[in-house]
């Protein structure tokens, strides 16, 4: 068994049995019996995931998502969009794609963002135009909205890092990050942010990771003639660490997961 793609960097799955049908985690996480999640900022619009970090995100917090192109990243970027527009919270989203791309690969996952709008900082078609060129207006913008709507609970969905480290030094581009992740914990704000699997050294990738508060990887594995897609929480602030994988599948109703053990 091996891992699909790049393997220079990540730790290969823990043996065990083969997977769970009970629904409890190698962890010792039971996901049958944990309350469904109360709502809030927080919610990561995944109701499985949001059982797994015990309610959701946390508050004021950073939140990086780590896989392959295709793997589903900006998935859960569209619901903890979608699920925070719902609840009334301000919705930034920065893609460096047009709108009208984004909306598209939204409804393959049964999501309706033409209703209620985030507020995009998009390439095309949003509020506010982004130029990936100009790191300084990216900064000034972000921190602007973040004032103008200090009174209300906030979401930043972020699909550009891996762009931005493409074209910049990394250490540019870690104080950047730095300094807007402490601007947006000033104010009511969950930041979501993805990066790109394989496009990044590996002490690049973890000088990201260690600014964040939160880091989900999704990993395609083989096992066999399958590859299978896997998911684990590498860290989470206020919950214990969880070694343990989860098998994962993307449908229109959502994302479904269970227990995954060798």
């Amino acid at each position: 068994m091996k891992w699909a793609g790049d393997r220079q960097f990540w730790h290969e799955i823990p043996s065990g049995k083969g997977p769970s049908t009970t629904g409890t985690s190698d962890t010792g996480i039971d996901l049958t019996r944990l309350s469904p999640p109360q709502g809030g900022l927080a919610s990561s619009g995944v109701p499985a995931l949001d059982r797994l970090l015990a309610d959701g995100y946390p508050d004021r917090s950073a939140v990086l998502v780590v896989g392959p192109p295709g793997i589903g990243k900006e998935a859960l970027g569209y619901w903890f969009t979608q699920t925070g527009l719902v609840q009334g919270d301000f919705c930034l989203y920065v893609t460096r794609l047009s709108v009208r791309e984004v909306l598209q690969d939204v409804k393959g996952f049964g999501i309706d963002m033409q209703q209620k709008v985030p507020l995009w900082l998009a390439s095309d078609g949003g509020q506010i135009k982004y130029d990936v060129n100009d790191l300084a207006a990216l900064s000034f913008n972000i921190k602007d909205v973040l004032k103008k709507n200090s009174s209300r609970r906030i979401r930043v969905v972020v699909d550009v890092l891996s762009s931005l480290l493409m074209l910049n030094q990394p250490e540019t581009i870690y104080r950047f990050l730095d300094q807007l992740l402490a601007d947006a914990k000033q104010y009511d704000a969950v930041v979501f942010a993805t990066l790109e699997e394989g496009m990044h050294r590996p002490e690049v990738l973890a000088a990201m990771q260690q600014l964040f508060d939160g880091v989900v990887e999704m990993r395609l594995y083989e096992e066999g003639l399958r590859v299978l897609p896997l998911l684990r929480v590498r860290k989470m602030r206020g919950i214990p660490p969880q070694p343990g994988y989860f098998n994962f599948t993307l449908t229109r109703e959502g994302m479904e997961m269970s227990p995954y053990v060798k």
